[in-house]
């Protein structure tokens, strides 16, 4: 410990301070692979590809990280099985349509203010490792 920073805890010491509380709150999803029926190509349709994606979603509330229970943060293990839902759900011809359904979904939960979403097509380039985009969703603010 640095002189600077015992002299800083001994003026501390008799301080009484307010708790700190979270300035965000963001929970995410990172390199999830699953196949996916995608594409806008004849050879594309009636083979899944492998699609990774990336979901980081910003509460509107940070303070929910404080949250002791499950029921009351926002769950990663629902973004991935929001996720898988729509895989299994049929083709999709882009990238930027999957990337849309993912954030949207996302911000079906009132508490999350932004869902950041990126899908990579793992197959698409035999000198890339991915082709993709990212999509940044904000919810609107309501004027009540």
């Amino acid at each position: 410990m640095t002189a600077a920073i015992r002299d800083r805890l001994a003026e501390d010491a008799g301080t009484v301070r307010a708790a700190p509380v979270p300035r965000s709150y963001r929970i995410f999803v990172r390199n999830l692979v699953v196949p996916w029926h995608i594409g806008i190509y004849p050879h594309e349709y009636g083979t899944a590809q492998r699609v990774r994606l990336g979901v980081t979603c910003t509460m509107a509330d940070p303070r929910l990280a404080l949250g002791r229970d499950i029921d009351s943060v926002v769950s990663y293990e629902t973004i991935v099985a929001t996720v898988r839902a729509l895989a299994a759900s049929g083709h999709v011809e882009l990238v930027e349509i999957l990337a849309r359904q993912v954030a949207e979904a996302c911000l079906a939960d009132s508490r999350i203010l932004e869902a950041a979403v990126t899908v990579e097509k793992l197959d698409v380039f035999p000198e890339a490792e991915s082709a993709g985009v990212e999509l940044v969703m904000i919810r609107p603010r309501s004027d009540t």
